[in-house]
Order: C-alpha cells, then structure tokens, then sequence
C-alpha cells in the first residue's frame, strides 16, 4: 500500500457524525506515558519506562448551531464518558482510532477575518488510544438482519489466529424498531470453516443513539477473519464498528 495524505476522513462522537463540521484533527495520541525518573546516577544517558496508558484527540470544528450537530453536542461539556473515532478513510477495513474519553474543552475563536470556530479535545479514560480497523464501511445502514462484508485481520506477525483476545468498538447513530444486536463473527478461511459469533463479541442490545467498548478475554483466540451481523427487530439501524486484534498480550 503506498503512502497516503489525510484526505477523504471522517470523525463520529457519542452517535453523531461531526465529519462536516471538522476542519482539523491536531493530535492523535496514545501509548503508555514514559517516565525517565528511573535513570541512575551511573548513567550518561536517559533511562526510561513504561507507565500507564493514556491517549488523546483534539482538533477544530466550525461554530454550527444546528439540533445535534457541533455546536449543538460539543457546548454541552458532558462529564460522563464519550465514544470517539477517527476513521482514516470512510471504507472498510482501514485504520480507525477509537477513544473511551472525556472532553476536556470546548474553546472559541472568533478570528479577524470572522470565521468562528472551536478547538476542542478528549482525553482517554480507562483504556487509552486504540488503532483499530474499521468492521464497517464508515456508518453503515441495516434495514433487516444482515451479515456484512468480512474483513482480513492478517498482520505480517499473525496470519492466522490471534490468541490475545479483541477490543471493538460501535456508535449507533439513528434507530427505528425494537432492538437491534450487532454481533462480531470469525472464521478462520473465509470459506469451509463457517462463521460462528466472537464468544464475548456481541454488544448490548440498541435501543437507540449509543456508543460501546466491548472486550474478550485477555487469552481468547481470534480467527483471521471477521465480520459483523445485526439481528433483532428493526427497520432501521445505522452504525459504526471497528475492532483492534492484538498481536501481542494488552490488558487494561
């Protein structure tokens, strides 16, 4: 794959698709925080470890007043936890990087050439920052039960099953009917081995607008592919869902 500028990207917060209101993305951060304080006095350079993880994103929207849209969301400042992603491309199968966070702030500036715009920015909260890849093609829309498009989780370390478990993430955006269940499948070929529900891989039944972090277990084998099917009754559900397959053993 050749390299890529950041064109044609997309941001959804707590069920709502600010893409359009988005001019920029500042940082996007994440990974254990280090410190150097563990350097002896024997040491002619810096010695550092490894502490807890952390993660973040801000970047700037324009002022937009519109029911449920930046203004709208964002002015609000909730203190409970919001989902966010930030989706590379609107495609399947690309890098998303998902956040359980808080907003931090929601800060105006009306510039002198008279656009008004916010920077803002969510701090990771219990898991850090987690590049995932994308199980849907940005928002997807189900009007019945449906199983979707399945992805390759193949890395170069693992080509196959993974034994450290997945982490997944999903925002639901509008919802007509009763529930609708959006369930994570695996298969190990793609072909002869049939896909089976992820054992811990289903999220809670939505009702409506949500967002989610699922996990597994720690230890759990993951199949190469994957895929997300919605059951339930509804006759209109439009989501998001990326997931993260570790290569190597992640705990939170």
């Amino acid at each position: 794959m050749a390299k890529e500028s950041g064109l044609a990207a997309g941001i959804l917060i707590g069920g709502y698709d600010f893409t359009g209101d988005v001019t920029a993305v500042g940082n996007i951060s994440g990974g254990p925080n280090l410190t150097e304080a563990v350097t002896g006095i024997d040491k002619s350079a810096m010695e550092r470890i490894g502490l807890l993880r952390d993660g973040k994103l801000n970047g700037t929207s324009w002022f937009n007043p519109t029911a449920n849209m930046g203004h709208d969301r964002l002015g609000n400042l909730p203190t409970t936890d919001v989902g966010v992603q930030y989706w590379h491309r609107q495609v399947i199968a690309r890098p998303v990087a998902c956040l359980v966070a808080k907003q931090a702030n929601y800060d105006g500036n009306r510039a002198q050439d008279g656009s008004f715009t916010f920077d803002w920015e969510f701090a990771a909260n219990g898991f850090g920052l987690e590049w995932c890849t994308g199980l849907t093609a940005f928002k997807r829309t189900d009007t019945t039960a449906t199983a979707g498009t399945a992805v390759d989780m193949g890395t170069a370390a693992f080509a196959g099953s993974s034994t450290f478990g997945l982490q997944a993430y999903l925002q639901v955006f509008s919802f007509t009917g009763t529930s609708c269940t959006v369930t994570i499948q695996e298969s190990s070929d793609n072909g002869a081995d049939t896909y089976a529900n992820v054992t811990g891989g289903a999220f809670t039944a939505a009702t409506g607008i949500t967002t989610e972090r699922i996990q597994t277990s720690r230890t759990q084998t993951v199949e190469r592919y994957l895929k997300v099917t919605t059951s339930g009754t509804f006759s209109e559900c439009t989501f998001s869902v990326a997931v993260a397959r570790p290569d190597v053993s992640t705990l939170f």
